[in-house]
């Protein structure tokens, strides 16, 4: 293990949003309702998450901007930190959506696109403010990078591409197997594991959480920072108090309540 894996690992819930409402669905598509964004920050929170996730996940591919309207009611509800990604193509998105109430801003396809978004940004807001989502499919080759939310093919290694974030100044990394998300039949450990090992970022893994087991196994195999999931929490599967007792019953250290002042 690296420097950064002895570190207490964190659970973070993930908010998809469309149209103002969080949604969830297998590979990206079909997608159902889960619910008021407001009042499930609010649920979180008290259940111990450690941070929260909010993904407008058709921003970019209807090219608009993540809502800041809901942002904003998001915010408000949370002390914990809360990270926006959606639609974000320039520094101004970045600079707008942290003056709406986030504290971290997650970048993706415009990252892929303009590299120069993350530097610059990075030098602007800070590395902490950052962070590079990277969405990646199993290949013959290996973890082929796909934006705009799973619909565009980059040719891009997902491991070579997550070295050079970090070169650019992400101070962290979201990494979504495609292959895997909503099915929950387990986290890609394989491509979690690739990504820590390549960079000295915390990485947070996500798609396919689907039971108590999945977690440990990407906290101790695959040696992720943080583990991300949305509908095992959303429809009450594995209440996260629960599964942060049996983290800690396995050995795999927590990280207590985060309280953040806003």
């Amino acid at each position: 293990m690296n420097e950064n894996s002895v570190l207490a690992r964190r659970i973070i819930p993930c908010l998809d949003i469309k149209d103002g409402r969080v949604v969830k669905g297998i590979r990206f598509v079909d997608l159902a309702d889960a619910g008021d964004p407001v009042a499930l920050a609010r649920t979180y929170e008290a259940a111990g998450a450690d941070e929260l996730v909010f993904l407008d996940i058709t921003a970019t591919v209807e090219g608009r901007k993540a809502t800041l309207d809901v942002v904003r009611a998001v915010a408000a509800e949370l002390t914990i930190p809360f990270a926006v990604g959606g639609g974000v193509r320039c520094v101004d998105d970045v600079r707008q959506l942290l003056r709406a109430g986030c504290d971290k801003v997650s970048i993706n396809s415009a990252a892929l696109r303009d590299p120069q978004i993350v530097a610059e940004s990075s030098a602007i807001f800070g590395r902490q403010c950052v962070v590079v989502a990277i969405d990646a499919r199993r290949t013959e080759q290996g973890f082929e990078v796909v934006i705009d939310g799973g619909r565009t093919p980059t040719g891009k290694d997902a491991i070579a591409w997550a070295v050079e974030a970090e070169r650019l100044g992400a101070g962290e990394l979201l990494v979504t197997s495609i292959d895997a998300d909503g099915t929950k039949t387990g986290f890609d450990i394989a491509l979690t594991r690739a990504i820590r090992r390549a960079t000295k970022l915390p990485v947070i893994a996500s798609g396919g959480a689907g039971s108590i087991e999945h977690f440990v196994e990407v906290f101790e195999e695959a040696e992720a920072d943080a583990a991300l999931a949305a509908s095992l929490f959303h429809y009450g599967e594995i209440p996260i108090e629960r599964l942060k007792n049996e983290l800690t019953r396995h050995g795999i250290a927590i990280r207590p309540k985060a309280v953040l002042a806003k």
